[in-house]
């Protein structure tokens, strides 16, 4: 009788040690549990909070989404018009590839017969000028063209310069008998601004390289003819 009570009693202690750790690892579990729902909940709230105050680094003011970098289009800037913007009737303006002088109404040119060899355009800064046939056949190909006189401050010419060369189908050089200091040109388009900071030339740029005005799109902007 005493060897089967001391069994039992060995039988009970081994029950109880289970128990205390079925319970330990219960716990631990459910503390694992809670906690990682906590983080959760946490990261929720914090972000939740980024959408709801407008925190959101990609977004701006108007919620119309961050500033692209140089070379990046901005769908949203390549809508509606652009004040002072002069237009030319596309079907007007001939595309023959020719090598005598060609006389253009305008200066700079936004389209006409040209030259069969384009002005490299790939992000090109000309620090003298540019044969006009050449770089209306830029042009054809869905190039923004920057042109500046003597008279654009030297800053503005820096960021414009800086702008240009991080974007293909772009070009710029100085122009001595343009109207204004700065102007910016595509096929049959052309703006006068006021200066780098102008909100137009984004605007331009979104609108215009490789825009739909662009005659010969995907054309190429690089083995043709460089500077001198």
């Amino acid at each position: 009788m005493s060897y089967d009570r001391r069994a039992r009693i060995e039988q009970m202690r081994n029950a109880d040690r289970a128990r205390d750790r079925r319970n330990r690892i219960l716990t631990v579990s459910l503390s694992a549990v809670v906690v990682a729902g906590l983080v959760a909940f946490g990261s929720y709230m914090i972000l939740d909070k980024s959408d709801s105050d407008g925190s959101d680094s990609s977004m701006t003011a108007d919620g119309k989404g961050g500033t692209p970098s140089a070379g990046e289009k901005d769908e949203n800037l390549a809508t509606g018009p652009i004040e002072g913007e002069k237009s030319w009737d596309a079907k007007k303006l001939t595309r023959n590839h020719v090598t005598d002088a060609v006389d253009y109404p305008m200066k700079p040119p936004v389209g006409g017969d040209h030259d069969p060899v384009w002005m490299n355009c790939d992000g090109e800064v000309y620090k003298k000028p540019i044969p006009d046939m050449n770089a209306v056949h830029a042009l054809e190909h869905g190039s923004v063209w920057v042109t500046y006189t003597g008279d654009a401050p030297a800053a503005d010419v820096a960021k414009l310069a800086d702008r240009v060369a991080k974007t293909p189908y772009s070009l710029m050089s100085p122009y001595k008998d343009q109207a204004g200091a700065i102007m910016l040109t595509a096929w049959g388009k052309q703006v006068t601004v006021d200066g780098a900071d102008d909100p137009r030339v984004a605007r331009f740029f979104a609108h215009y390289v490789q825009g739909p005005q662009t005659p010969e799109p995907g054309a190429a902007c690089t083995g043709g003819r460089d500077g001198e």
